[in-house]
């Protein structure tokens, strides 16, 4: 990866873009605190890594887009730069365009042979998030790796290292979800997804508490990620589901007049077979969003007070504002497993639900 360094100018985001109002001191003087938070949680197509006086240090990350429009590029579909392209005042790069329009905001667009928003391409690019996940997957598979090698080394032994890490943590996710929400005789064939579901969001949750890159991506924080999460969970619920799983949708065992001549309990029934996996999105999306914008909120006080009140009330409020942010991350840590543990657990419940048999 190749560091860039931006120019601001006035009223310019950490991503580069902005106005240039000459000699209006007082728009470099402005905070604003909704762009300030909203721009730290959300998805870039770079990594942004400190700022120092007036440059932005950031990392340019991958645009992979197809063309709807092959004849407005001479035939080309497939379109592969860096998001560099994107700045030093060149926001138009090959026909396209990092949209600053209400409806496709940070969003890259296509170009009409007039300059013209004509809709977006098909997106494809490495963006934050999706570096993030590359770096957690690395992570993940490393320490597992090297969890594994030492077992096989250690066999017969008391555990040491990394795996005497893990090995406790594999043990309750049996012991305390998986056998006791699926049963003794069917909890080894999910085991694999529990434990794959657990160990990813868990250090998700918390590399994306460390602020210095590669890490503090917030990649639990985004719903993209919570949803195909969740896509998994209701998958493999309703593959594995077996006749008497489908029976309590369709034709459950209670009295005649609530499935005729309306169908009421098979409607509320698949109704809670699709808002399952929509509750267990939201819920690790809302809870590890909320943690990184509370903290960015507390750490925006320190400018707000100053643009306000002037240098000395930033510096009088800072010290309270990092102690607070210093809390909710201390507080994010437990959320961050008790998330974990929540969507592994909810996901052991609902694949015990769909392969229980009759009574």
């Amino acid at each position: 990866m190749v560091v860039t360094w931006l120019n601001p100018v006035a009223g310019q985001s950490d991503d580069g873009h902005g106005s240039h109002p000459e000699g209006n001191s007082h728009a470099e003087e402005k905070f604003d605190a909704g762009k300030f938070v909203i721009e730290h949680v959300l998805d870039s197509y770079e990594w942004h890594i400190a700022s120092v006086g007036e440059k932005h240090i950031n990392i340019p990350l991958p645009i992979i887009l197809f063309s709807k429009y092959p004849e407005l590029h001479e035939g080309r579909k497939l379109h592969i730069f860096m998001s560099t392209k994107f700045h030093h005042g060149h926001e138009d790069y090959r026909g396209f365009r990092l949209s600053h329009s209400e409806e496709y905001n940070g969003k890259i667009v296509e170009l009409d042979a007039h300059g013209h928003e004509i809709g977006r391409p098909l997106d494809l690019s490495i963006t934050k998030v999706v570096a993030g996940i590359f770096v957690s997957v690395i992570v993940l598979f490393s320490l597992l790796f090297v969890a594994a090698k030492t077992a096989k080394r250690n066999r017969g032994k008391a555990p040491s290292g990394i795996q005497n890490l893990l090995e406790p943590v594999i043990v309750f996710i049996r012991d305390e979800i998986a056998i006791p929400s699926i049963g003794e005789k069917k909890y080894k064939k999910f085991l694999p997804i529990l434990l794959s579901l657990f160990f990813f969001i868990l250090l998700n949750n918390l590399l994306g508490l460390i602020p210095i890159f590669p890490f503090g991506a917030n990649v639990s924080g985004n719903i993209a990620v919570t949803m195909v999460l969740a896509l998994f969970t209701f998958a493999v619920t309703n593959i594995k589901g077996n006749k008497h799983y489908w029976k309590e949708i369709f034709n459950p065992d209670v009295p005649w007049w609530l499935k005729y001549p309306i169908p009421l309990m098979p409607i509320v029934e698949l109704s809670g077979v699709l808002t399952k996996p929509f509750v267990l999105m939201i819920r690790l999306f809302a809870n590890m969003l909320a943690g990184h914008m509370i903290v960015t909120v507390f750490i925006s006080l320190i400018f707000i007070f100053g643009s306000l009140m002037g240098p000395a009330a930033g510096y009088g409020v800072s010290p309270v504002s990092m102690v607070f942010s210093v809390f909710i991350l201390l507080l994010d840590v437990l959320v961050s497993f008790i998330q974990a543990y929540v969507f592994t657990l909810l996901s052991a419940i609902y694949f015990g639900m769909s392969t229980a048999e009759s009574h």
